[in-house]
């Protein structure tokens, strides 16, 4: 059965696609080899070196391998997610239980290794937090998120710092979608809380009291949110 020709346009991509999409539909089980690449050319009306490339990203996206000798196989018919494809499609609250993960032992380091400067960093941005209050929404969101960015980066770890700027998008989506939802008042702004326990989870860090700045994260991320919290 033929492929069909592709349209007029890049055509890598459009034979990867094509391919990808045969893959995912089951016409070329897992362990299936693939047609040659003279086949292929000639069922999508292309050139075999297009059809070495769509085959090499293909196996960068993890569905098809290359067995010398002998051709290339399916060896899976979904396609490999990167990490933050991942969480984009993952629970808000599968989300908030690795963040709170991340952000505990984070806190403990910062407290233990926190620099002046760090804490300087960290008082603008429990002021800046304090300030969004009252406007609420994005904007209390983003300086949440910074002020939580500040606590990580303080930790001087850069794992920790990079899984958290991955979650970052992730979280500031769901969390602004939360903050879109009424208050209790009808007013369509979700009331703002937290601000204490932002104060005590810096002065923690400026204390190097790690056991209490993660107790207080703990507390925070012990259910996630029904409302902005941060």
């Amino acid at each position: 059965m033929a492929l069909g020709s592709l349209r007029p346009g890049p055509l890598v991509e459009q034979a990867t696609e094509h391919l990808r999409e045969q893959i995912v539909a089951g016409r070329w089980p897992v362990g299936t080899r693939l047609p040659g690449e003279t086949a292929l050319a000639a069922s999508l009306g292309v050139g075999r070196s297009t059809v070495r490339e769509a085959v090499r990203a293909l196996a960068g996206a993890g569905l098809v391998t290359s067995r010398q000798g002998a051709g290339v196989f399916v060896v899976r018919t979904r396609p490999d997610e990167d990490f933050g494809t991942r969480l984009r499609r993952a629970a808000v609250t599968d989300v908030y239980e690795a963040r709170a993960v991340v952000e505990v032992q984070a806190a403990r380091l910062a407290a233990r290794r926190r620099t002046a400067a760090d804490l300087a960093g960290l008082e603008s941005a429990l002021t800046a937090r304090r300030e969004a209050a009252g406007r609420g929404g994005a904007a209390l969101v983003d300086a949440d998120l910074a002020l939580h960015a500040g606590v990580v980066a303080a930790a001087r770890n850069p794992v920790l710092t990079d899984l958290f700027a991955e979650f970052a998008p992730a979280l500031r989506a769901a969390l602004i979608g939360l903050a879109a939802l009424p208050g209790p008042d009808g007013s369509g702004r979700a009331p703002v809380d937290g601000d204490a326990s932002h104060i005590a989870l810096v002065a923690a860090v400026a204390a190097r009291d790690g056991d209490e700045a993660a107790r207080l994260l703990e507390a925070e991320f012990a259910a996630p949110p029904a409302r902005p919290r941060g």
